[in-house]
């Protein structure tokens, strides 16, 4: 018998798709490629995707628009599950120490200063979705496409996953233009996007796969050095943000008021949770050089979580018929601890708050509540809020109190800063910041209008403010 075979003539079992379907037996054949090649472009999307988790992680707080807030919450997460994926295929490759902190190319620490930097919103958005992400785009498809389909497949699967997710990232972004970016703001950036592209030219593109062409340009946006604002800003929708006239905890675990009044309560505890993306983004960036990777990966999910359930009180009232715009969405707690606490410190009060949501009078109690009140959604809400909550005690217990003799200790100490955070209750009313309006009746007179049900009285009575307790119904001193 023959050893012999003839090109083109070796066929798999009964036409069978070969190689595990990864590529065919002609292309698998090929050998241009190495463990070299494809670290070096790994490591150049690591070191991009990685800066623009920073990048989107920093605006949460600044960024005004509320639209933009979650994106920016989402796509910082998304960002992380990425630069995740690459440091572990990187460190499959022979490459221990990793060497993923270093910078790959000064073109590229330029780009991404710049970005980083960029002064107003449309010139991050034209920055990041028209030019940075169509890049890091390419760079997938060629890593995909060039990387050996056989020896190489888990790094092809890399590719795949990350083009997978950030091409819906992209796609939000050019959305976004559309929106919010004006003629004149792409005129005014235009001298500045330009020198953005001679950034990657000088690199040879993002992932090195053209020559390098020309200078790195001098910096523009970030010749000055980047400062972050931990002052929450807010949209013209979100009035009287000073506002702490309503006390929503002390209404929910009021055993005397209905299941199906407290939903409403819940969803407004929902949606006031934009304050919580805003105050993990400044531990985050604080603890930027302080902790590990895996640190600011678990808490960036964290983050995501906490603004999938702001936006899932923003779905609650709108699926009851009410318009959340006409109620003040407070944002003094992020406001107080981002300009009272050091980061050490805001992480305590965070933990503090996720421990004491664990009991049966915490998030299960808060389910319970959905479930008893007719309202499908509230339960449904609630059902995975409490899941997240879970998650994210986890994630405390696991970067949080190890820093501390025991969990008690941990403890005490997120609640001896949670005490030490002045509310400012009194002093916003007498600077005039605002009334503290009681805005219930009116949206439960709303409520029950949709409902089409009478108001109960001492429902519509409920007066309690946050003026002498906190929102775990401690009393202040």
């Amino acid at each position: 018998m023959s050893h012999h075979l003839q090109p083109g003539s070796y066929q798999s079992y009964k036409g069978l798709p070969a190689l595990a379907g990864l590529s065919t037996i002609d292309e698998a054949a090929a050998s241009q490629w190495s463990v070299e090649e494809s670290v070096k472009r790994l490591k150049r999307l690591h070191y991009v995707l990685k800066r623009l988790h920073e990048t989107f992680t920093e605006r949460i707080t600044s960024e005004p628009i509320y639209e933009l807030k979650m994106a920016l919450s989402h796509h910082a997460y998304l960002c992380a599950e990425q630069v995740t994926l690459i440091r572990s295929r990187v460190s499959e490759m022979r490459e221990p120490p990793l060497g993923l902190d270093k910078v790959p190319h000064p073109g590229l620490e330029r780009l991404m200063d710049e970005v980083r930097a960029s002064r107003t919103t449309a010139n991050l958005l034209l920055s990041v979705y028209e030019l940075l992400l169509p890049a890091i785009l390419s760079a997938c498809d060629r890593l995909r496409t060039q990387a050996h389909p056989l020896a190489d497949a888990p790094t092809v699967r890399v590719a795949r996953l990350i083009h997978f997710e950030l091409s819906d990232v992209q796609q939000y972004g050019q959305q976004a233009i559309a929106c919010l970016v004006t003629q004149e703001d792409r005129v005014s950036a235009e001298q500045w996007l330009c020198a953005l592209e001679k950034c990657m030219k000088a690199a040879g593109q993002l992932d090195a796969t053209e020559p390098a062409e020309g200078e790195v340009p001098a910096p523009l946006e970030s010749s000055q050095p980047y400062v972050y604002q931990g002052q929450p800003q807010r949209d013209e929708r979100f009035q009287d943000p000073f506002n702490a006239g309503v006390n929503p905890e002390a209404f929910l675990y009021d055993e005397s008021f209905p299941a199906r009044a407290k939903t409403l309560m819940m969803y407004y505890k929902r949606i006031r949770e934009i304050d919580v993306p805003e105050m993990m983004a400044s531990i985050l960036h604080d603890l930027r050089d302080a902790e590990p990777w895996e640190f600011h990966a678990e808490m960036s999910r964290q983050l995501w979580d906490e603004a999938r359930h702001a936006m899932m009180g923003e779905v609650g009232f709108v699926s009851q018929g009410l318009d959340w715009r006409n109620i003040p969405i407070n944002f003094t707690w992020s406001r107080n601890l981002n300009t009272q606490l050091d980061a050490r410190e805001r992480h305590g009060v965070l933990f503090f708050i996720e421990q004491g949501l664990m009991p049966r009078s915490g998030k299960r109690y808060e389910w319970e509540v959905g479930l008893a009140s007719g309202d499908a959604l509230s339960g449904l809400f609630q059902d995975f809020d409490w899941a997240d909550e879970v998650l994210h005690a986890q994630i405390g217990r696991r970067w949080y109190v190890p820093r501390y003799k025991s969990l008690q200790e941990a403890l005490a100490y997120g609640d001896r800063c949670w005490t030490k955070v002045v509310s400012h209750w009194r002093d916003y009313l007498d600077r005039g910041l605002t009334q503290h309006q009681n805005w219930w009746p009116e949206l439960y007179r709303h409520a029950c209008q949709n409902w089409g049900v009478t108001p109960d009285a001492a429902v519509l009575a409920y007066n309690k403010t946050y003026e002498d307790s906190r929102a775990d119904l401690q009393k202040l001193t």
